[in-house]
């Protein structure tokens, strides 16, 4: 892991910026409250700063090799203070000898640069103290961020992944149903057996080759609902009518793909399946402030016995919301008046609206 400071131009910025500070602090306590004379006070200032910035720059490695997770306590508390000790010493050994060499006519400022020697040893101990807690900090923080960054990433790959496995099982659940359908006609009428399975080919095709993607323009998924309507038709004949309201401005918004078609395939299994009556499935759609609304109705026998089933279809169109909108309210259900309705939400993200619905 490289220093963070060398990959932000603003940490740059700010650890030498900090430094400035220390130098300016340095000087005016030597010059102004110690009455060293202007030179010396800032060429020790400047120097010994200097060195210790360019030192400190390396205590990032010390850091990453003397790490919590990696060493006890004892050992950790040993290693840095061994650590600090030496660097401490090569801070004060080299800055002397070079400032003894630079003012060597000033005696004054030399016999004071030999008799701090020891309290810039502490200094330079406070100092590696100082650096080496931020460079735990920015260590431990740039492995919180990346930390996060995975488990985004593992959320979204799995996210996908439960996505996909609740889309694949759209196509098992209707492929039987239709099969079933194809088979009770082959005897009694084989044409339309022929028929049904030639569009159930067609429908098939056309999904199939749709499986990967996530999202759909609600033209094509209205598409996928007619074939599958069609099919259903050769069976059922004229036991069923569609009826579509949904205005053409609409037609080019995303909503999940594979999603209508469970549900009227519900209203075929639930609807026209058990009732006498002629059952209208119809669709609307509106704007209703930042959401599209997909209303789909079907009259029912409320006489009938309720066909048994799973509920596949209305819960797995309910998971899918919930996992690509973090949103569990985007769809509803009810029975009234022999009127079966679902009524489902899609966030709208390209600023669609319609102020009169």
């Amino acid at each position: 892991m490289l220093n963070p400071i060398f990959q932000n131009r603003q940490y740059i910025a700010v650890y030498f910026a900090l430094w400035i500070l220390v130098s300016a602090i340095h000087f005016s306590a030597l010059h102004l409250i110690i009455g060293i004379e202007l030179y010396p006070a800032l060429a020790d200032s400047i120097f010994y700063n200097i060195f210790y910035s360019l030192l400190g720059l390396s205590f990032w490695y010390i850091t990453k090799y003397i790490s919590f997770e990696d060493n006890k306590p004892f050992r950790l508390i040993g290693n840095h203070l061994a650590a600090a000790i030496v660097s401490s010493a090569i801070w004060v050994i080299g800055g002397y000898y070079v400032l003894q060499r630079i003012t060597e006519d000033d005696l004054i400022y030399s016999e004071f640069l030999f008799s701090s020697l020891i309290w810039r040893f502490f200094i330079g101990i406070l100092f590696y103290t100082i650096i080496n807690a931020l460079n735990y900090t920015l260590m431990y923080y740039a492995n919180f961020r990346e930390k996060l960054v995975k488990e985004t990433e593992l959320s979204s790959l799995v996210q996908e992944a439960e996505l996909k496995t609740l889309k694949y099982q759209i196509n098992p659940h209707f492929i039987f149903n239709s099969l079933n359908s194809i088979s009770s006609l082959t005897i009694s009428e084989p044409k339309k057996a022929q028929e049904m399975t030639i569009k159930l080919s067609s429908f098939l095709r056309s999904t199939l080759s749709k499986n990967e993607k996530q999202l759909t323009k609600l033209k094509d998924e209205l598409h996928n609902t007619r074939v599958y309507l069609d099919i259903e038709k050769i069976r059922f004949e004229d036991k069923f009518e569609f009826i579509e309201n949904v205005k053409e401005k609409f037609l080019n918004i995303e909503i999940p793909s594979m999603l209508l078609q469970p549900i009227f395939e519900n209203a075929i299994k639930h609807g026209v399946y058990e009732s006498i009556e002629k059952v209208i499935i119809s669709i609307e759609a509106l704007i209703e402030r930042d959401y599209l609304k997909l209303i789909i109705k079907n009259n029912y026998d409320p006489e009938a016995v309720a066909k048994s089933g799973e509920g596949i279809g209305l819960k797995n169109i309910a998971k899918r919301l919930q996992l690509m909108y973090n949103q569990d309210n985007l769809i509803t259900t009810s029975k009234k008046d022999g009127i079966f309705t679902v009524i489902i939400y899609i966030p709208l993200s390209n600023g669609v609206s319609d102020g009169k619905n």
